[in-house]
């Protein structure tokens, strides 16, 4: 598997930058991936997306296997074809989306029961199927199910140990289904298949688990189960106590993660890959990174004549183009979606921006 990534520099006790080879191309890492949930990044063109920086967009196994369906998506020509990207896409489990849907769930051994909420429908994902729907969709790389879990005060000790174990039977059995799916696909040809590690904020569990990943026929480690419910200090303490225990061939993705602040801890704790809707749904909301990751409401009164941009240091579009603060405020006033595009451009440049300053 050490052809998957390659290591160009280090920086701090644990940071790196590198190259992650996909069979749709190489990515420059750290590297941040917004999510193309139904397949398209919200509010923009796929070009768009591209000129920030992106090199990777994520999409929902979850959502796109409830609409349109992996058939579908499929008979189109997969999801390149299908959302007219260019450039490596991965597909999320489906994991988080499940746990998320709460009273609307029942997790068997099997695999998780759950009813779409919007119209009541009974749906079944198990490992098996959750490999089946992500290499229908065709991704470049894709996750295995697990069992998520949140981290609040009702999870317990027991509860979290289940979680561990069934993610770890779980990750077998999408191993031995990948393996059945993929065996006439060529090794260059076929999508990279990442672990998830699980543990809550038990560091010892953390670190079995890690173990256990590292040693499994897969070719990148997904960081599960943060940024469900604990505090930054209690997701970096998880962070800082697996820094040391990585391979040094395998790319790691921390999943759900995605602030300037959270960026950065995770960068320099060797975390080469992130995803989080957080920048682009901040942006619809006229929420906005300024210079040195301010955050900034557009809506607020005081931009009303502000002639300055969101950010003279930022290369965007919206930035380079002279969109002012005051302008973007009485768009957003007035409700014009042009506003949440050009905010959505600047925050996925200022989230690339950081990623580029530690390559």
């Amino acid at each position: 598997m050490s052809e998957v990534f390659k290591t160009i520099n280090t920086f701090g006790a644990y940071g790196r930058s590198g190259v992650l080879k996909t069979r749709a191309g190489e990515v420059r890492t750290p590297t941040f991936m917004p999510d193309g949930t139904r397949g398209a990044v919200k509010s923009l063109t796929p070009q768009q997306v591209i000129d920030t920086g992106v090199e990777v967009v994520l999409s929902n196994t979850y959502h796109l296997h409830l609409a349109p369906g992996e058939a579908v998506v499929k008979k189109l020509g997969g999801l390149h074809a299908f959302a007219n990207r260019k450039g490596p896409m991965l597909t999320d489990s489906g994991g988080f989306q499940v746990f998320s849907l709460g009273s609307h769930v029942k997790v068997t051994e099997e695999g998780v029961h759950f009813s779409d909420p919007k119209n009541g429908d009974k749906h079944f994902i198990s490992p098996e199927k959750s490999m089946q729907i992500q290499l229908d969709l065709g991704a470049d790389m894709i996750v295995a199910f697990d069992h998520l879990i949140g981290l609040d005060e009702s999870v317990t000790d027991e509860m979290v140990k289940q979680a561990f174990d069934r993610t770890h039977r779980w990750l077998e059995r999408c191993i031995v289904e990948f393996k059945r799916l993929t065996k006439d696909i060529s090794k260059s040809e076929r999508p990279l298949l990442f672990g998830v590690l699980q543990g809550g904020l038990d560091l010892e569990l953390r670190k079995q688990s890690l173990e256990i990943i590292q040693n499994s026929e897969v070719d990148g480690i997904a960081i599960g189960g943060l940024s469900v419910g604990e505090t930054r200090e209690e997701m970096e303490t998880v962070l800082k106590a697996l820094a040391p225990h990585y391979r040094e061939d395998k790319p790691r993705f921390l999943l759900g993660v995605g602030t300037p602040e959270d960026l950065k801890i995770a960068v320099e704790n060797g975390i080469d890959m992130l995803d989080c809707v957080l920048p682009t749904r901040n942006a619809r909301h006229a929420t906005v990174w300024g210079k040195g990751s301010e955050k900034i409401h557009l809506t607020n009164e005081k931009f009303a004549e502000d002639k300055s941009v969101i950010d003279e240091t930022c290369d965007c579009y919206t930035c380079a183009e002279g969109f002012s603060r005051g302008f973007l405020r009485h768009q957003f006033k007035v409700g014009e979606p042009l506003a949440g595009t050009l905010a959505s451009i600047h925050n996925l440049r200022h989230m690339t921006r950081l990623c580029e300053g530690y390559r």
